[in-house]
């Protein structure tokens, strides 16, 4: 899971808060999805300009994670160091875009266990309960 960083906590509560105050959100957009709106908050890049970043190339974050390998020259490189630096790794990528760490998971209340990857309300209640979790290995 990802690593306990003030400004990762705080990236991702901005992330689920403007997700819930209706911002453009599209699974299956680069820019748009899950780890788009959150690539969005760390960096101040547009939809558009995240898209550019992978060369056009649409798929999954989950793709690209799988073949990041640092120090290519790629632009994706550059996100992917950014996310990095707030303790959100590749493997946090993958997590987030499929709503699946059970760390997260076990959190929801109720006993859910199970959100839909491409439901705004599953992926805000996923941020924000990562947010919890993290901000509490804080203090």
């Amino acid at each position: 899971m990802a690593q306990s960083n003030p400004e990762l906590v705080c990236a991702l509560r901005a992330t689920a808060k403007r997700l819930s105050d209706g911002a453009k959100y599209e699974w299956g957009h680069m820019g748009r999805c899950n780890c788009g709106h959150l690539i969005q908050t760390l960096t101040d890049m547009s939809d558009y300009e995240i898209v550019k970043s992978v060369d056009f190339q649409l798929g999954e974050w989950t793709e690209h994670a799988k073949d990041y390998c640092e120090g290519t020259g790629h632009k994706v490189d550059d996100i992917f160091l950014t996310l990095q630096k707030v303790g959100f790794s590749y493997e946090d990528v993958i997590h987030l875009e499929n709503l699946s760490d059970k760390r997260i998971l076990n959190r929801l209340q109720n006993g859910q266990r199970y959100l839909l990857r491409n439901k705004v309300d599953d992926v805000t209640l996923y941020m924000n309960t990562m947010a919890d979790v993290l901000e509490e290995e804080l203090t």
